[in-house]
């Protein structure tokens, strides 16, 4: 059963949003690298979803390249075309988000209550030219009990490339939603789909003069009917 969300849980994101540009400067000088702005952007899509419709604020956040999956990868916007919102809405909070040191993009990590179901999900964010994230991926699975619900939202800051330190290797060219890099490569994440549905996705962050791991995930194939 879905327990309900714990008044300090709502502090708690309220604090973490105002509280994320410390855990920036704590790591130097990070004009452009703002853990808040991406948490603001994920509240933001969550409230959406309540006000206007969970399809309706899949669409209205996401870019025109955007992933999701049903299981296997297809564009956000084919997909929903048309697609009618579900008389009652997904809920989620983020829990946890990876920011790369050019703020260019973020991944946040999250819990999701769905009727008497419950999961996590994973999205990708990228900054737009005015400044503001919308998401290029999203994933998650469901779970068979919801996890512990932490006091505050976790946010990491990739390290930034400094003058002689290892530097991150170059961002491959032509990625795309599935899998890519940050344009200074501090933050990178690749997902992989079977014929069966099945998929894995991973994201690694540059610490300490290399990548490490943040996130690995499997998603078992959908149970045949």
């Amino acid at each position: 059963m879905i327990q309900p969300a714990r008044p300090v849980l709502v502090a708690a994101l309220i604090l973490a949003a105002l509280a994320a540009p410390a855990l920036a400067r704590e790591r130097g000088p990070r004009e452009t690298a703002n853990p808040s702005a991406v948490i603001a952007a994920e509240l933001a899509f969550a409230r959406l979803a309540q006000e206007k419709g969970q399809w309706t604020a899949f669409r209205e956040t996401s870019t025109a390249a955007a992933m999701m999956f049903t299981p296997q990868p297809v564009n956000a916007h084919a997909f929903l075309k048309g697609k009618a919102n579900p008389p009652s809405a997904v809920k989620w909070q983020p829990q946890e988000v990876w920011l790369s040191c050019d703020g260019v993009i973020g991944i946040t990590r999250g819990a999701y209550q769905a009727g008497n179901g419950v999961g996590y999900f994973t999205t990708v964010w990228q900054r737009q030219s005015g400044g503001g994230y919308k998401w290029i991926l999203d994933q998650g699975d469901d779970l068979r009990e919801a996890g512990p619900v932490p006091e505050m939202i976790a946010g990491h800051v990739a390290d930034c490339p400094r003058r002689g330190t290892p530097r991150p290797p170059s961002p491959a060219p032509g990625t795309s939603a599935l899998s890519g890099a940050s344009p200074d490569g501090t933050l990178v994440w690749s997902t992989t789909v079977e014929p069966d549905g099945a998929r894995n996705f991973s994201a690694a962050m540059w610490q300490g003069g290399k990548l490490d791991d943040v996130e690995i995930v499997e998603v078992a194939a959908p149970a045949k009917p």
